[in-house]
């Protein structure tokens, strides 16, 4: 075995995880709060603007569960345009987030 190879801690890849669910899980909840505020409205038939927000909300929360099974498949924090490492940055901010900035910019 290489010593010049870096020796990971599945303590802090599970906390690093657990981190990642702790802030999808918020996310989702946030979301879902939302909704339910929208629907608690009661808009009028034919609102386009409250039908739009509710469509963005719920496409939000699949790609929250799209990244759940991410984090469950080891593939959470790659960038599915390139492949690359997904920014840590990005990712406290977005958590729920697929691309890198310079491929969501194109897709």
């Amino acid at each position: 075995m290489s010593l010049d190879l870096p020796r990971t801690d599945p303590r802090a890849a599970n906390l690093a995880a657990d981190e990642v669910r702790r802030r999808l899980e918020h996310a989702r909840t946030t979301r879902l709060a939302q909704l339910k505020a929208l629907d608690e409205t009661g808009a009028a038939p034919g609102d386009h603007l409250m039908s739009n927000q509710k469509d963005a909300i719920k496409r939000v929360l699949r790609e929250i569960d799209e990244a759940f099974a991410r984090v469950a498949d080891g593939s959470y924090g790659t960038c599915l345009g390139c492949s690359k490492p997904v920014p840590p940055e990005r990712l406290e901010i977005l958590p729920h987030t697929r691309y890198c900035v310079g491929c969501q910019r194109t897709a």
